[in-house]
């Protein structure tokens, strides 16, 4: 009887995140679908970011590669705390990309992008509070903003495409905000110094 409990008490030990709650299934699914999703996105942008440039539109090219960049900080972002919490990242193969004139592109992007914003994460963050999965909570409020940024960047590519102000764009490198202008000192989302900011010029 004893060993029976023995075994049982270290299964419960097993189970536990660093956090120290019960290793959280869904949030680590959840986890998944977004390491999948900003994956696939990262990809999907840099094929619309060379069909932008091959059409004459550099600076929705810029936006494109910027908000590529940005998902690859959220993937990884993800990924590491997938593995934090005790779970496995999955093993996919990138869905193939279905690349159009510019214009159709970019609305896409902004479907993709408020999906994320408006269903997706806020229904990923209130399951990881109800979790109590801190790593999750934090990457996935990073990815939130972010995203937030940019439907708004791509829907204000779209309304001047073919007449788009040429400026830089900048990315934060820790939570993948994604803006236009410098913040005055330091990302807005997570802290990060301006100056490590990486710049699309």
């Amino acid at each position: 009887m004893k060993l029976i409990q023995l075994f049982a008490f270290l299964a419960a030990l097993l189970a536990l995140t660093v956090e120290g709650h019960a290793a959280p299934g869904k949030t680590i699914a959840n986890l998944n679908k977004a390491y999948r999703g900003e994956s696939n996105a990262g990809y999907r942008y840099e094929q619309f970011a060379k069909k932008a440039e091959s059409e004459g539109y550099a600076q929705v090219a810029k936006l494109f590669r910027a908000a590529a960049k940005a998902e690859g900080i959220h993937r990884d972002s993800h990924k590491a705390a997938i593995i934090r919490m005790g779970g496995k990242p999955d093993e996919f193969a990138l869905d193939d990309v279905k690349v159009g004139a510019t214009k159709e592109n970019l609305a896409a992007a902004i479907k993709g992008e408020t999906y994320e914003r408006d269903v997706m994460y806020p229904e990923f963050l209130k399951a990881a509070k109800e979790d109590q999965a801190s790593p999750a909570i934090r990457t996935f409020t990073y990815a939130l903003a972010a995203e937030t940024e940019h439907a708004k960047l791509y829907q204000e590519a779209l309304n001047t495409l073919g007449n788009n102000h040429v400026t830089s764009i900048y990315v934060c490198p820790v939570c993948g905000y994604t803006v236009t202008a410098l913040p005055d000192r330091r990302c807005p989302v997570c802290a990060t110094a301006k100056e490590k900011f990486i710049v699309f010029e």
